[in-house]
This record gives structure tokens, sequence and C-alpha cells, in this order.
């Protein structure tokens, strides 16, 4: 068990949270009691989790998408209401890290997606690692894009939408970014990535990699996404003696 403060400080300084201009808020977005003995962690803070956490009697959910989105309205109505009320009648924290989650080195959700899809990491195109997001590697050796988009549906169990470039056989480099990060095609074809990796298409997204001759793959939000938060419950888990769990919402998105 440990003190709730010293938990979020350390998080907070280890994804050195300050340093990143995001959508949200990082942090501790919803105060529960202040000993912690059981960490309850998911890709998001919908209600399907927030439930598991109160049937598990967590102390703490510890989210990649958490609540207090710039542009949403404000007013705690209807879902917003629902899903606090269940957090504060429970006295549960929500701890949520977005960006800061995704570029973090070894414990991001780009670090452990290039892990888990076996790339060899060579840096970041916007960045330093640890700070960039569009992060840039080698595959494993003899994939086109075929074969790559295989690779990708057989680790994520998800197949993912791919967009094929023309010109392009073998893959020797391949860019990535977890989530909504479609529109860093173009700053991926300048780096000089024959594919491009990443969460979600728009319907602009098709017509760049056609024209801009980079292979696309739409892997899922979600699924590209699952991984950071474990890796920093786990982390948690070890450095402070904390029972920890993910629970996979399930989301086709």
């Amino acid at each position: 068990m440990t003190n709730r403060d010293e938990l979020v400080v350390a998080c907070d300084r280890e994804l050195a949270a300050e340093r990143f201009s995001d959508y949200t808020l990082n942090g501790l977005q919803v105060e529960g009691r202040g000993a912690v003995r059981r960490v309850l962690s998911g890709v998001t803070a919908c209600q399907a989790l927030l439930d598991e956490a109160v049937a598990w009697q967590a102390d703490l959910v510890l989210v990649h998408h958490g609540f207090f989105w710039k542009n949403e309205p404000v007013a705690i109505t209807g879902m917003k209401r629902r899903r606090i009320r269940t957090l504060l009648a429970h006295d549960i924290s929500l701890l949520a890290y977005h960006l800061p989650l995704d570029a973090h080195a070894t414990l991001g959700n780009n670090a452990e997606l290039g892990r888990l899809l076996d790339f060899h990491v060579q840096g970041c195109v916007d960045g330093a690692l640890g700070e960039g997001l569009l992060w840039l590697g080698a595959p494993p050796a003899g994939l086109d894009a075929r074969g790559l988009a295989a690779h990708v549906g057989e680790r994520l169990a998800r197949e993912p939408l791919l967009v094929e470039g023309p010109g392009k056989d073998e893959i020797r480099r391949v860019a990535w970014c977890t989530g909504g990060a479609q529109d860093m095609i173009t700053m991926a074809r300048e780096a000089g990535a024959d594919a491009f990796i990443s969460g979600e298409i728009s319907e602009r997204t098709t017509h760049l990699a056609r024209e801009l001759g980079i292979h696309y793959l739409a892997a899922g939000h979600h699924a590209t996404e699952r991984y950071g938060v474990q890796a920093l419950g786990e982390w948690l888990a070890g450095e402070f003696g904390l029972e920890h769990r993910f629970v996979d919402i399930d989301n086709p998105a």
C-alpha cells in the first residue's frame, strides 16, 4: 500500500508530464482515497472500465484516455456525471496520461508497439526519444506491404486496413505513431519511411498514401494503444509493491 500523492508524483516525474502541451489534463483527474493498494488500468475511462474497478475494489484507475478534453462541454451532466459519480461514490482516483504516455522511451505506447512488432528503433522524426511522437525504425527483413499487414494483424489480433502506395516492394523503413495520428503520414514519407502505421484512417489518408508513395496501415486506435498503460501499471506495481490488473474493454475502432 502506498500514498496516492506519492504515486502521482512518481508518475508525473517518470513521464515528464509537465513538458507536454496536450489536449487534456495529464495526471490526477479525480481524487479518491489517500491509500492505494490496487491499481486497475485500461485504455479509456469508460463506464465499463469504471464498473470493473468498483467490482475489483480498486483504489485507483490508470488510463490513457481520461476526462476533461479541450473543446468538450464543461457541464458535468449525463454520461460524464455518471462516470464521475461512480468514482466519487466509491472513493476511487482517476489518473490519466495522454501524450506523455505516447512518447515515453520505454513505457510508452509507441515504444511498446515497436517492441511488440519487432521493429528496430532508429529514433523519432519530431524530437528526441521520450519527447517525439513519430517513431522510425526497421521492420523484420523481407516484408512487403501485405506481409507487414499480416505481421501487424497477427501481433495485435486485429486485421489492419491497408492502403498500398505504388512503387514500394520490400519495406526497409517504417514509421509509426499510435492512435489518431494519420495526418503524420506526410512527415513519415519525408523522413524516408516506406510504410506508416497508426490507429485511424481519414478519407484523405488514402489519397495521401497513394500520391506520396507510402503504404499506410490503420491498425486501430484502441488496438495500438493497449500496451503503454499496461507497461506503466506494471512499473507502478514494481515500484510500490501494488496489485495491478489491466482490463481490455473491447473496442473495434
